[in-house]
């Protein structure tokens, strides 16, 4: 039986192994063909394979792009070099199912198809180019570039939220005429135009100006416009800048206006915002904005028409935003920037000639205070201060800034009496803080604060973290018992620590000033406009890492800091500088 199966037509097989051999040939022929189509379809002629190291040899194949797609991000062979640095880094999985993860943040994706191991493995790798919309692009930036991470974009904000409400600058604030303190770029007339032996003596040079110190949004705005890092691309941005001037525009409603009036600029452009594409990037947590006015100003907590401010701050998407302002309220997307004072340089050796002429000076005075009584604040130690002041008159400059009093208004007389004394007292008045801190360090006079609220917790960009370097820290609680007093306080200060602090004052100036925004900027001195952008942008990437990583702040972002105002550090056992 077993011999009928090998007879065909009649005839027995005669060479079985030249039919087993012929066969299979044929069989791998066409194995061979179908591989070959399935690898030729979809045309991916254009693959490029090479080597990388991790421990072991691996080799990766990535795809190149096709001549009429988008353009990769780099063609060179440096940044093929780069790529496969950090797929040499990523976790590997099953070749055959996995996919690559999508761009997040702007950070390279983590292909979750690569495989390696101590041995040689071949793995294949395709590069995702990423979306064209991302929060942060600043790897994907050469590394030549000056402005990686640094990037900002900023709205072209209809004018009603900004450059409409210079135009009605005589109604900005109901006893000041602010026409004038909006010229310049929002620094005020020149003082310099008006040629005098006094003013010569005082200043010495140019760029100085009776600034305003509720202009600040103005000055931020126009220093903003020649930011070398501004970019009409916001995919590129790091942060995002928006130009509203919330402190000029409540400024006009504060007195004889509803709350409803208030709040209508505000309510406007939050909605205008949250309909932008860059809004949805993170949800607002990359956008900041510059308040001319105190935090308080922007946090009104109830609808009531006779409760103080806008609720700006208050406002849901205002939740997601950091405020730069002169004084910081309790919640933590706030932040303290210097009040502008009187001097805006353009060019670096004036601020160096300036210094110079702060550390030659004689100062014939031990202390002086410049302000006012505040009676109807029962907390207030002002009458206090002014008291032990006139108590004082050998080591105490008094300036009486009451009502009606012209001496205060005037930037020359200001700076002579700061540049005549040692230390400057800056108790608190309507609020923590005061425009007289910068004014006086501008002028080399040490500072002497009764509440941390007024600078340690404030200002913490533009000061260094250590109080006892460059100002002195008396209790307000020792002044209200009457237990402290300032000049024997400011007396037993070592005269080699009163030498340092100054020191350290003046090298402060820098930090505590808005250069002329029709300037370049200065060289290599940072000043405060600067000091503020680094802050906004180590702030907005700490932020950006989180949500990454799956921190997101959430109302977090926006919480209220009941223990904000306490006294940082050891200062609060009110050690006196040894």
């Amino acid at each position: 039986m077993e011999k009928t199966q090998w007879i065909a037509g009649g005839n027995k097989c005669r060479n079985p192994l030249w039919f087993v051999l012929t066969a299979s040939f044929l069989i791998f022929f066409v194995l061979v063909c179908t591989d070959y189509s399935s690898l030729s379809s979809g045309r991916n002629f254009n693959r490029v394979t090479y080597y990388i190291t991790n421990f072991a040899n691996v080799i990766v194949t990535q795809d190149h792009h096709h001549p009429n797609s988008l353009p990769p991000l780099a063609s060179t062979d440096s940044q093929i070099s780069d790529q496969t640095k950090g797929i040499s880094y990523y976790t590997t999985t099953d070749t055959s199912t996995s996919t690559p993860a999508p761009y997040s943040f702007g950070h390279g994706s983590q292909p979750s198809n690569v495989t390696s191991s101590n041995e040689t493995q071949t793995a294949s790798v395709t590069y995702v180019p990423p979306p064209q919309a991302i929060p942060n692009t600043k790897h994907q930036i050469s590394d030549s570039d000056s402005c990686s991470g640094r990037y900002i974009y900023m709205y072209d904000l209809p004018k009603r939220f900004n450059q409409d409400l210079l135009k009605n600058c005589h109604s900005l604030q109901r006893w000041t005429d602010m026409c004038p303190y909006m010229s310049n770029m929002g620094l005020g007339p020149k003082l310099t135009d008006i040629s005098s032996k006094r003013r010569d003596r005082l200043l010495g040079s140019k760029g100085w100006f009776a600034t305003n110190q509720f202009s600040l949004e103005v000055i931020f705005h126009n220093r903003m416009k020649k930011y070398k890092c501004l970019t009409n691309d916001s995919s590129l941005a790091s942060a995002i800048f928006v130009p509203f001037y919330a402190g000029l525009n409540v400024g006009q409603y504060l007195w004889g206006y509803n709350a409803s009036i208030r709040d209508a600029s505000p309510l406007e452009l939050v909605k205008w915002l949250s309909n932008r594409p860059e809004w949805k990037t993170m949800w607002g947590k990359d956008h900041f904005l510059v308040g001319g006015r105190i935090a308080w100003d922007f946090r009104r907590q109830t609808d009531s028409d006779s409760d103080w401010g806008s609720k700006l701050m208050f406002l849901p998407e205002s939740k997601n935003m950091t405020l730069l302002s002169i004084e910081s309220s309790s919640w933590s997307n706030e932040q303290a920037i210097p009040y502008p004072t009187y001097f805006h340089p353009t060019k670096e050796s004036q601020v160096s000639e300036w210094q110079r002429r702060m550390r030659k000076l004689k100062r014939p005075y031990l202390f002086t205070f410049a302000g006012a009584p505040r009676p109807e604040y029962k907390e207030n130690i002002r009458d206090m201060v002014i008291s032990q002041c006139q108590s004082s008159t050998k080591h105490c400059k008094l300036v009486g800034c009451y009502h009606g009093a012209t001496k205060c208004d005037d930037p020359l007389n200001v700076i002579k009496v700061f540049q005549s004394s040692v230390f400057c007292l800056q108790p608190s008045g309507d609020s923590f803080t005061r425009r007289s801190i910068f004014d006086s360090i501008l002028a080399g006079c040490i500072p002497v604060f009764f509440h941390p609220g007024s600078a340690y917790v404030q200002y913490t960009w533009h000061f260094p973290s250590s109080p006892s370097e460059y100002s002195v820290f008396i209790s307000e609680n020792g002044i209200k018992e009457k237990k402290v007093l300032i000049n024997e306080t400011l007396l037993r200060i070592p005269r080699h620590k009163v030498v340092a602090m100054r020191e350290q004052v003046i090298r402060l100036i820098p930090r505590i000033i808005y250069a002329d925004p029709r300037a370049s900027g200065l060289e290599t001195l940072e000043d405060a406009f600067n000091v503020a952008v680094n802050g906004v942008l180590d702030k907005v990437d700490k932020t950006r890492r989180d949500m990454e990583e799956g921190r997101d702040p959430g109302n977090a972002f926006s919480q209220l800091k009941a223990t904000k105002f306490d006294m940082p550090g050891a200062e609060t056992r009110n050690e006196l500088p040894r």
